[in-house]
């Protein structure tokens, strides 16, 4: 949900800093070299969730320290209910605002600025997905009143069904 809430902020605040203060002719090389570094930076986070260092986001120890599920149908009812519900409206304001902000006052070009978020959001899920498949396991985030998580726990785990083959 993360990358739909950046891409609609981008979508907003491209509209509007661009028709306040017109296109920008071009990138110049310091914008260009300061956008690269920011992209690398986020990169960098991402590839970091896919360790064990939790100081730096990292996942590997949360998703091996899943709790198990006793009934999943349990989990994925709750989670379908609560996926519905995720779409963060009040992240789309904290994107968008300080992107009109500094593209209205700094560059036109700050607009884009939560794309940021993109690299990492992407790189966390292929992880995760790849994890996942790797260990057979169904990772699941959310509230399940059934079945509560224990201190620190931020996720649920269930054995993968094999796909059905006709």
């Amino acid at each position: 949900m993360t990358v739909v809430a950046a891409v609609c902020a981008v979508a907003v605040t491209v509209p509007v800093v661009f028709g306040v203060r017109g296109v920008p002719p071009g990138i110049d090389a310091d914008l260009q070299l300061f956008w690269t570094v920011l992209m690398a930076f986020a990169a960098l986070n991402g590839v970091l969730a896919c360790t064990r260092l939790t100081w730096f986001g990292g996942e590997k120890q949360d998703f091996e320290n899943a709790v198990p599920v006793a009934d999943p149908g349990t989990v994925r009812r709750a989670l379908e209910a609560s996926l519905r519900r995720s779409f963060d409206w009040s992240f789309l304001v904290i994107l968008g605002a300080p992107s009109i902000a500094m593209g209205l006052w700094l560059d036109p070009w700050m607009a884009f600025f939560p794309l940021l978020f993109v690299p990492e959001q992407l790189i966390k899920g292929a992880y995760a997905a790849y994890w996942e498949r790797r260990h057979g396991m169904v990772l699941w985030r959310g509230h399940v009143p059934e079945q509560p998580l224990g201190k620190g726990q931020q996720l649920y785990s269930s054995r993968r069904e094999p796909a059905v083959q006709h």
